[in-house]
């Protein structure tokens, strides 16, 4: 392919206008830039008559830029994932109607009965309870201990929960439990029953520990579970996914204790997944906090280098994408350009979307961040790096950065936290440097490496990188 040709690939059609204004797609086809132009303003004259020439030329310009830099690459990820990590719950794909077994109130209804003393009531028609025990922000999790040593999350039947709670500190209430999902029965699987699914935090529960610790099940850390899961493994994302949401919302319930408005306690309400005041005159309901972060990839106006910085958080040789939090009255595009200039000194002009991903490994008061993701195309490029935020920026040519999504191993660093988790549930806790599972195939440390597959900022990274 020439230099002055560009490959439309699925899944992004182009929409080709006939003179006679006849639409055909064409799934795969190349064509030369001065063509597309062509084609954009073919369209926008079809369906916009009434736009100015300007406007659309404007609007196609914005697309290919014939004057300063390569087309964009809408993405496809270069490892490919069904949906980012921590999306994509398998439990939480639609939400039941009230009237259903396994909505959140018709559960709740039926948890209150199991607690109480007549728990021989149950239907047999009612759904299945599964619980998953948090302490301390850490979801319980065991390993199938073979050679592959793939973990799972530590679910327990609702009896059995029950009897492992028995003689610990740990006193059970349904107002300490959070509904997570459910799964329904498929009519052609006559062996599945409906599946209702409960989070709870243990946190106070010392002895519990001791107690799971016999079944080989332990506590551990999110991002610990993150690194170690195989994100060509479904399953295994899939629990990820419900571990995120799960810990995000009682995160949420531990630091939301109290009404913002008047100062009185806030009860959970609708099985958990709310929150009200109990003075009369309030009733404020609230609702789970979710923090917007933007995250960009700022490339400089010829779309040969990128942006790259460290911070003093992150492991030794990481470098990654910018970010930062949304502030109010501010619009994504415009926190993309604030962020990039407070940080590093540098001006962005267009701004383009990518991607999003939930992030609910971050700090407790933040219990689940979004991360947004864009493309942020620089109109300078002196960097003046704000120490205070971050600790060196720097630009980087697209070949540098495809040697350092070369260089880290990244199926070799999940490899090891799953041998960790491993370790973990038969009682052998040991300690792991992350940095040291980032090497080169030669033993010598990689110079730089950008985050793993399980991170928004890689994909960002390895889109641009590898032009897809």
């Amino acid at each position: 392919m020439s230099a002055c040709q560009y490959m439309i690939a699925p899944p992004h059609p182009v929409i080709i206008i006939h003179k006679k204004h006849a639409a055909t797609i064409y799934p795969q086809k190349t064509f030369r830039k001065r063509e597309i132009i062509i084609i954009i303003y073919r369209a926008m004259l079809l369906f916009f008559p009434s736009s100015p020439i300007s406007s659309i030329h404007y609007i196609s310009k914005s697309i290919f830029s014939l004057k300063y830099r390569k087309p964009y690459f809408f993405s496809t990820m270069s490892i490919h994932l069904k949906s980012p990590v921590f999306a994509g719950n398998p439990i939480r794909s639609k939400t039941p109607k009230s009237t259903d077994p396994f909505s959140p109130s018709s559960a709740f209804q039926t948890l209150k009965i199991l607690l109480s003393a007549q728990t021989h009531l149950q239907e047999p028609s009612s759904p299945n309870f599964q619980v998953l025990p948090f302490r301390k922000g850490r979801p319980l999790a065991g390993s199938t201990g073979d050679l592959v040593k793939k973990w799972h999350l530590g679910w327990l039947s609702f009896a059995d929960f029950k009897d492992v709670l028995e003689g610990t500190e740990v006193k059970l209430s349904h107002d300490l439990l959070v509904y997570l999902g459910c799964k329904t029965k498929k009519e052609d699987k006559e062996e599945e029953d409906s599946v209702v699914y409960w989070g709870i935090d243990v946190s106070e529960g010392i002895k519990l520990v001791e107690k799971l610790g016999s079944r080989q099940l332990t506590f551990v850390e999110l991002r610990t579970l993150m690194v170690a899961t195989d994100w060509s493994d479904d399953v295994a994302m899939g629990e990820l996914a419900i571990a995120g949401h799960a810990r995000a919302l009682l995160e949420w319930h531990k630091t939301s204790r109290f009404c913002g408005s008047c100062g009185e306690m806030l009860v959970p309400t609708e099985a958990g997944t709310r929150k009200q005041c109990i003075k009369d005159s309030c009733k404020k309901r609230i609702y789970p906090r979710v923090d917007p972060v933007v995250i960009m990839l700022v490339i400089d106006k010829e779309n040969d280098c990128a942006l790259l910085s460290k911070n003093s958080r992150f492991v030794p040789r990481m470098w990654s994408c910018l970010a930062g939090f949304l502030e109010p009255g501010e619009s994504l595009e415009e926190a993309v350009r604030r962020e990039t200039w407070e940080e590093t000194g540098i001006q962005v002009g267009e701004v383009v979307y990518h991607s999003s991903q939930p992030w609910p490994v971050g700090p407790s008061s933040m219990p689940c961040q979004l991360m947004i993701g864009f493309l942020a195309y620089a109109t300078s490029l002196e960097i003046n790096v704000d120490k205070r935020e971050l600790e060196d920026a720097k630009w980087y040519s697209r070949e540098e950065v495809k040697k350092a999504l070369t260089f880290a191993e990244y199926g070799k660093a999940q490899k090891t936290s799953a041998y960790k988790v491993d370790q973990m549930c038969k009682g052998v806790e040991k300690g792991q440097n992350l940095a040291a599972d980032y090497n080169v195939e030669s033993g010598e440390l990689a110079t730089m490496f950008v985050p793993g597959p399980f991170a928004i900022a890689h994909h960002l990274i390895s889109s641009w990188a590898h032009q897809v």
